[in-house]
């Protein structure tokens, strides 16, 4: 008996010692909700054929198919017949999903099989992606089962082009990206104070007129008006680029939601049709050449300014099939309101209290033309003042409070609070950052420790929080590549945060061991990242007397350089391979200087760690 068990124990500690070493480590982001790793691998070879059980699944078949040819030069068969024994398959299965978009995804040495819906397929599709390694110049996944599904049902970003406008191909690249991550919907803002980027074919001089601008403000945006570089600048989307987007977006699973920005944020459509201000004879307007908010917003009062969004909307609704379109509602002065004969006697005619229960009207009015058409309205968090329209969902931006209110109402929230996830914000310290807003921080330990489920809500209104969305504003952002830095690495935090269950974020595991896999990938391609500093290093003082520093890279394969001289790190410094001891006398002091330096030779900034012994 004695013997039994001493032959158990060491075959239990063979498989917890294969389990921790021996096993290959899966790097995959977002973490899955559960994961079971086994011994062995599925080896790609001459023999592999891929499987899918109908039309549906062919999709991800072939999906897989393009990208092994594209990325290994592998050419395997595809077939919806019953393979031969003699064959490895990999099979795509279609199958109703308890959870919209989870799938299964099965790895043995002979049959790969991943099953879900048909979102679900891609996902796990995705998920495949991260997994093949090379072997012997052959792709290689390790045998596991994964069982997979979101924690949100909407994991979107908001790209503003209102401010810049990007390239059709930026915009696809994008969408790329948020579908790798499994990510679903991309928000578009096309329309704002600064610029119209959308064609409207009705009123043709919301582009030729509210698409362009004469100058635009080159400092930052709690600066004085002063910085103005007096270049005409601007641009739109037309219908046929639209489609393009729209579509390829839906062949990766991801929403395009527009944004008409409505009843503030409106400078540009005035410029173009100035008769839809408030005031007997209004205008002339200009498109918006210095950031902020203005006072001449759409006239409430006016039959013909509803008209007007309602020939709008069609139009946007044609080309957008999304359930959802966004009117935005945010940072709408009242002042011309106010002292305005016909929105006063809007007001008077349906019994109002006063001008914020007019904006209520003006959104509830528009809700009414939306729902009729089929769709429903997504708003920002200011649609709830006055009193929010009955089937709206808000958009949490100015607080999370507002986001707790609006779920206390009983209405969908998606939350977007830019105390967490807005990209347009500094990820470091402000002098060595790009120009960008003139306040707030989301560094991306932050947006990883973020939960957009509000503790203080019931099971029941937890529900409500139906998803999360990170925000890019674009006023300092007039190149994509500036895009690119703000966004990349965030998304892949953001993407966790949105995906997996909170019981399985794993802060350790996402930045010393899987993000820099990540980071790796995405430092071969032509894409811009922000390169985070050294693992174990920040720009923050140490106290004490003795320090053995122990720091790993951010991105395989990168290499850290470091210096005591007070100057910036540079290619010419220490490079860090073995542990830092660092012992200071009584009332010492010395500054350790960083900096990483990626394979594709992108850089971190400098960091400044301080190590004082008072």
């Amino acid at each position: 008996m004695k013997y039994i068990f001493i032959c158990c124990l060491w075959a239990l500690l063979v498989i917890s010692g294969y389990a921790q070493s021996g096993a290959p480590k899966v790097q995959l982001i977002p973490a899955p909700a559960q994961l079971n790793l086994k011994r062995g691998s599925f080896i790609v070879g001459s023999n592999t054929v891929i499987h899918y059980s109908d039309a549906t699944s062919k999709k991800s078949a072939v999906q897989l198919h393009e990208y092994l040819y594209e990325n290994y030069g592998i050419n395997l068969r595809l077939l919806s017949g019953k393979p031969e024994k003699s064959n490895q398959v990999i099979s795509f299965v279609s199958a109703k999903a308890r959870v919209k978009e989870s799938y299964t995804l099965r790895v043995g040495a002979a049959v790969i099989e991943i099953t879900g819906d048909d979102a679900g397929m891609f996902y796990g599709l995705q998920t495949l992606f991260q997994l093949i390694s090379v072997k012997d110049q052959k792709p290689e996944v390790p045998c596991l089962e994964i069982s997979d599904s979101p924690r949100y049902a909407y994991r979107g970003i908001m790209q503003d082009v209102g401010y810049h406008i990007y390239p059709v191909s930026f915009i696809k690249s994008q969408i790329e990206m948020l579908a790798k991550y499994k990510m679903n919907v991309y928000h578009w803002h096309l329309t704002e104070d600064h610029g119209w980027r959308i064609e409207i074919k009705k009123y043709p001089k919301l582009t030729s007129v509210g698409a362009f601008r004469a100058g635009t403000q080159i400092s930052n945006y709690t600066d004085s008006l002063n910085g103005n570089d007096h270049l005409p600048y601007g641009g739109f989307y037309t219908q046929d680029e639209i489609r393009e987007v729209v579509a390829y977006a839906a062949e990766r699973h991801v929403t395009v939601i527009p944004e008409i920005e409505l009843p503030g944020h409106s400078l540009a459509a005035l410029a173009a049709y100035p008769e839809l201000a408030c005031g007997d004879n209004p205008g002339p307007f200009k498109v918006a050449e210095h950031w902020g908010i203005f006072e001449d917003v759409y006239c409430a009062g006016k039959e013909n300014t509803f008209k007007f969004l309602e020939d709008v909307l069609t139009e946007v609704m044609a080309l957008f099939p999304s359930p959802y379109i966004h009117i935005g509602g945010d940072e709408c002065p009242k002042e011309r309101w106010k002292v305005c004969k016909f929105c006063q006697k809007r007001i008077k005619d349906n019994h109002l209290k006063n001008e914020f229960e007019l904006q209520s009207y003006f959104v509830k009015r528009i809700e009414k033309f939306v729902n009729s058409r089929g769709r429903k309205i997504i708003g920002w968090d200011e649609i709830l003042e006055g009193g929010l329209a009955p089937n709206a969902t808000v958009m949490s931006w100015r607080n999370i409070e507002e986001g707790i209110k609006a779920a206390k109402q009983g209405h969908d929230v998606v939350m977007s609070p830019l105390s967490h996830v807005y990209f347009d914000f500094i990820q470091g310290k402000r002098e060595l950052e790009p120009l960008a807003i003139g306040w707030g921080y989301n560094s991306l330990p932050r947006v990883y420790n973020y939960d957009p489920t509000p503790a203080v809500l019931s099971d029941k209104e937890k529900e409500h929080i139906i998803g999360v969305e990170a925000a890019i504003w674009t006023e300092h952002m007039d190149t994509h590549r500036k895009v690119e830095y703000m966004l990349y690495p965030r998304l892949m935090a953001l993407a966790e945060i949105a995906w997996t269950p909170l019981e399985k974020k794993d802060s350790v595991s996402f930045f010393e061991e899987r993000l820099p896999k990540h980071l790796a990938v995405l430092d071969k391609t032509d894409k811009i990242y922000r390169v985070p500093g050294p693992i174990g290093l920040s720009d923050t003082t140490l106290i004490g007397a003795d320090f053995n520093l122990e720091l790993k890279v951010p991105v395989e394969g990168a290499r850290i350089y470091y210096n005591f001289e007070g100057q910036d790190a540079r290619e010419t410094d220490f490079v860090y391979e073995k542990p830092i001891r660092i012992i200071l006398n009584k009332g010492e002091r010395r500054a350790l200087k960083s900096i990483v330096i990626t394979p594709s030779g992108k850089r971190s900034v400098n960091t400044t760690t301080i190590f004082k012994n008072p």
